[in-house]
């Protein structure tokens, strides 16, 4: 990985994944707290929550059991809490920080210190000046940890904060709002304020670390590191900080100048790949078809050093051309006769990421599978739970039913939607009924897309089984499960979700679990046996057509199947509960991204196609 260069007003970390980081960032608070220990000295620490942060909280924890390092001398001040917000909710940041550090290590309770959510509006600015009181009478704050949001804000700083501000009670951005209606079961339950630490008790801190991780950060994390500081990015005064460092992975990471063009800042080692992503950028730049391109466009561009090691221009468009129409497999180039796993994170994400490739396979008459992971209940409004349950009252009625089983579950179910607040784990009865209507789904899904309905395997993996947004970590008993579905399938084609920028990270974790049961199974890449993993996306993103190995076209009529199989999803329909940012529902999304991969290669100069699906291979 290159150096970070004089764009980069921050320095930054790049690291693989999200794991990585984690480990990298607590070694360096474990090292802290030693050296502090070892000097009989405390170490203050200010602590951020969300869920990047998580990752590092779980590797100090295992650092704790298993390498010994104590908590004793250690002072914690958290940067932020939702107003109003009482301490048992399970939204309250206090409750997270108990949860997810605190109780696990050997920490002082009376160390602990976290923004009050309960503290009445008329002595909140007093509450605030003794927050900062007690954050100097501990002699300042050592060790930062941050998150960054996609505003720019840090702790709850919103476009607007200035470089001057201190702990106080703030409105909440309306993004920043949008963006925790999935933890909240709804923008409308989601606090309109919250006591955060300010820019300048922030800036005070010796050391801070600023964490990102997933493609969803790549812009906000180009705009504070290399943009002008301005209050409409609050991140971006830490530029001002002379121990900063910004620790992202390698999708947050891909908008910045040194990754995304690094021919603009510094003489390159020119690759095939490098090559590839540079013609189809000055494509973009110039306006003009790939073999349109000319020795001027390279040379106005800093690209002349590409065209001298390809020796002329055509060479150069001609190389790219033909790389990027090698990439298109239509039916005829798909697998025949093969043994294919989809795993499909949500009961969804197969038709949306997927449902065109999915459709040409099953005409193919390869023997698939569809494994859903996990039962994605969370996602099922309970209107929807409403609307089933007086279908089997009246399936009941009819004598159709045990009219006296129905009649009990109806009137629990009742009871407890009577008396649930936002937020509520549903009953395990309600659980299980929205498990049942989206497995319903995803079956009569990929039976659209020509799949018989024994093609479907739902998983279940415990990680999921929460009730809540919030999952437990990916244990022994979820890899299990997928290995015990690759052994007995024994697929020579996987299909895994690459897409990791959704809201709630299942599908990060879902893709965890398959690569540890791929690495049992088939500890190297050249094992006998081991199969061919192609990763998609589709819900929040496409593959760009540079990054992609494969572009699978899909005709008009392919791109219509596609969206009816999406349409079976109804408790997903016209309002998802776990939208990300996107207003549009999921099948205009996946309209305009598939039918705009062909418009991109259209552009480039290459044969034009009505819609596309990309691919990456492993």
């Amino acid at each position: 990985m290159m150096p970070h260069t004089d764009l980069e007003k921050i320095p930054v970390v790049i690291v693989d994944d999200h794991a990585e980081l984690a480990r990298l960032v607590a070694a360096r608070i474990a090292t802290l707290i030693r050296e502090r220990q070892a000097a009989g000295r405390q170490v203050v620490l200010g602590l951020a929550t969300g869920s990047t942060p998580i990752g590092v909280y779980r590797e100090l924890i295992r650092l704790h059991r298993e390498d010994g390092l104590s908590f004793r001398n250690v002072v914690t001040f958290n940067l932020d809490e939702y107003w109003p917000m009482p301490v048992e909710s399970i939204h309250s940041y206090h409750r997270f920080m108990w949860e997810n550090l605190f109780a696990h290590v050997d920490i002082d309770k009376a160390n602990v210190h976290i923004p009050g959510g309960t503290v009445p509006r008329s002595t909140i600015d007093q509450w605030c000046a003794d927050y900062e009181r007690a954050i100097r009478d501990a002699g300042g704050i050592d060790f930062q940890l941050l998150g960054i949001g996609k505003t720019g804000h840090i702790g709850f700083n919103e476009p607007g904060s200035g470089a001057q501000s201190r702990t106080r009670l703030i409105h909440l951005d309306n993004v920043t709002r949008r963006d925790a209606a999935a933890d909240f079961f709804g923008e409308e339950h989601v606090p309109k304020e919250a006591v955060t630490m300010g820019v300048a008790t922030i800036l005070e801190a010796r050391e801070v670390a600023i964490l990102a991780t997933g493609e969803h950060k790549s812009r906000i994390v180009r705009r504070a590191v290399e943009g002008e500081i301005s209050v409409e990015v609050a991140a971006t005064f830490l530029q001002r900080h002379a121990n900063t460092t910004f620790y992202v992975d390698a999708a947050a990471a891909a908008d910045l100048t040194r990754i995304a063009t690094p021919w603009l800042l510094d003489e390159v080692a020119w690759t095939p790949a490098l090559a590839l992503r540079a013609v189809v950028w000055l494509s973009h730049e110039t306006g003009k078809a790939i073999l349109k391109l000319t020795q001027a466009d390279y040379a106005d561009h800093k690209l002349s050093s590409l065209v001298a090691r390809y020796g002329s221009p055509g060479a150069v468009n001609g190389e790219v051309f033909n790389t990027l129409g090698g990439k298109i497999r239509g039916r005829s180039k798909l697998a025949r006769g093969k043994r294919v796993v989809v795993f499909s994170p949500h009961p969804d994400d197969d038709v949306i990421s997927m449902g065109g490739i999915l459709h040409k396979l099953a005409l193919n008459g390869n023997a698939m599978t569809v494994a859903y992971m996990t039962s994605g209940n969370i996602a099922v409004f309970d209107h929807d739970v409403r609307r089933y349950v007086d279908l089997l009252e009246r399936l009941g009625g009819s004598d159709r039913l045990g009219r006296a089983e129905v009649t009990r579950l109806a009137a629990r179910v009742r009871e407890f939607f009577a008396a649930k607040k936002p937020g509520d784990v549903d009953i395990p009865e309600v659980l299980d009924l929205k498990r049942i209507i989206r497995e319903s789904e995803a079956v009569s899904g990929i039976e659209t897309s020509g799949l018989p309905a024994t093609a479907a395997r739902f998983l279940n993996l415990p990680f999921y089984q929460t009730g809540k947004v919030k999952k437990d970590p990916i244990g022994p008993a979820d890899v299990a499960i997928v290995k015990a579905l690759l052994e007995e399938k024994r697929p020579e084609i996987l299909f895994v979700a690459g897409d990791l920028s959704d809201p709630h990270g299942t599908h990060r974790m879902c893709k965890e679990a398959i690569d540890l049961a791929v690495a049992e199974l088939w500890p190297s890449k050249d094992a006998v046996g081991r199969p061919e993993i192609w990763l998609y996306r589709g819900a929040w993103q496409e593959w760009p057509v540079t990054e992609a190995t494969w572009l699978v076209p899909m005709s008009q009529e392919e791109l219509r199947l596609k969206i009816q199989a999406i349409f079976k999803h109804q408790s997903q329909k016209d309002s998802a509960p776990f939208p990300g940012q996107d207003d549009r529902e999921f099948w205009q999304r996946v309209e305009a991204r598939n039918t705009d991969t062909a418009k991109m290669l259209d552009r480039l100069g290459l044969a034009e196609y009505f819609a596309m699906e990309a691919y990456v291979v492993e």
